[in-house]
């Protein structure tokens, strides 16, 4: 995600939350009542997510070779835990299941975007469930600070502990010679055949999800055009027959996702957050300590206890609790101090674009699907 696409994302996000409180002013003041339509939102997230299944490369596999594995087996295993923490800890305080849900790998592991669609998701699922779309995005916003919190200083005690210092590359040092990217021509052209590319996707991949929805299982909108993107990007790379310009897809992405935010953030109903603050403050405190020693003691020794495993320790901090972008900040900071780790920095933006939000996506589909 480039600098500019991270400030409009900053800049929409926080314009959304100022409407959010405006809104919930005149609420509890007894004003008016503001409600907003969320036909663009959907189509946004499912765009946005069309353009992350364009991003599922097979042979990027073999380039981040048995750590990209386990890394993306860790990843498995961490949402699979947080929704377990998640929906004991809800037992616990006697909440529904599907409210702890709201602070399990939806918001931690999924951030702001897998939180507005899952949250509505959730009050579909569940008739009684009132503002899990908005404490879905509270915990997400409270993860995302967390998550960059935690990042740098879990990596710093490892490195400092282990004796780690002096053993990180100079960057660049390690880099294959040649690159699968494909240099290709900007042109005005070329986007129309991107955004036609992600339409395509996009409209197959609803199908898919409403087909599959039909058999009884609840799934969101936007996993069918994952699935779907994800086969036309691999098609095209095998046969040569499909021309993808993953430059400009990512771009139409970076241009979906804060304007879906921005119209999410809007639709926040803060008010619905005042009885549940206390509960919410534990289950998250919780999260949070697990994610901590989920990095310490479970990422670092499962992908070689190194140098680049600490860095990566710092990635999951930020994508476990945040998003990509803070992941790669947390993994900067580190590097900035000790010095660069190719390896982390090719396989945690792989694991973390893709392989985080399917893997995430059918986890929490499994387990709402347990829950109803």
């Amino acid at each position: 995600m480039t600098e500019l696409s991270i400030n409009a994302l900053q800049t929409l996000t926080i314009g959304g939350i100022l409407v959010s409180v405006i809104v919930c002013v005149l609420h509890v003041t007894n004003v008016t009542d503001i409600t907003f339509d969320r036909t663009l939102r959907e189509m946004c997230i499912v765009f946005f997510f069309t353009t992350v299944g364009f991003q599922a490369d097979v042979r990027l596999l073999k380039t981040g070779g048995m750590k990209l594995v386990i890394t993306t087996l860790l990843i498995a295993l961490l949402v699979i835990c947080q929704n377990g923490l998640a929906f004991g800890l809800a037992k616990m305080f006697g909440l529904p299941a599907s409210l702890g849900m709201c602070t399990g790998s939806i918001s931690m592991t999924g951030g702001h975007g897998t939180s507005a669609a899952f949250g509505s998701l959730l009050e579909d699922v569940d008739a009684g469930l009132q503002g899990a779309a908005t404490i879905s995005m509270a915990a997400a916003t409270f993860g995302l600070i967390a998550g960059s919190v935690i990042g740098g200083p879990v990596a710093n005690h490892i490195i400092i502990k282990k004796n780690l210092m002096g053993t990180a590359k100079a960057e660049g040092e390690g880099k294959p010679a040649s690159s699968l990217v494909k240099v290709k021509r900007n042109t005005v052209d070329s986007y129309a055949v991107a955004a036609f590319q992600i339409a395509l996707a996009a409209g197959a991949g609803t199908l898919l999800s409403d087909l599959i929805s039909k058999t009884g299982i609840t799934v969101p909108s936007y996993l069918g055009a994952i699935v779907v993107a994800a086969l036309i990007r691999n098609i095209g790379e095998c046969t040569g027959k499909i021309d993808i310009n993953m430059d400009h897809i990512e771009d139409i992405g970076n241009i979906m996702l804060p304007l879906f935010l921005g119209t999410a953030m809007i639709s926040l109903k803060l008010w619905e957050l005042l009885d549940l603050a206390i509960p919410l403050l534990v289950l998250l405190t919780a999260q949070t300590v697990f994610m901590l020693l989920f990095a310490r003691f479970i990422v670092f020794n499962a992908l070689g206890k190194d140098y680049d495993a600490a860095v990566m320790s710092a990635g999951f901090c930020g994508f476990g609790l945040g998003a990509t972008p803070n992941a790669m900040a947390n993994m900067k900071a580190v590097c900035a101090k000790y010095g660069y780790s190719f390896r982390a920095f090719m396989i945690v933006p792989i694991v973390g674009c893709f392989f985080a939000d399917m893997i995430n996506s059918v986890v929490i589909t499994a387990f709402i699907n347990l829950i109803r």
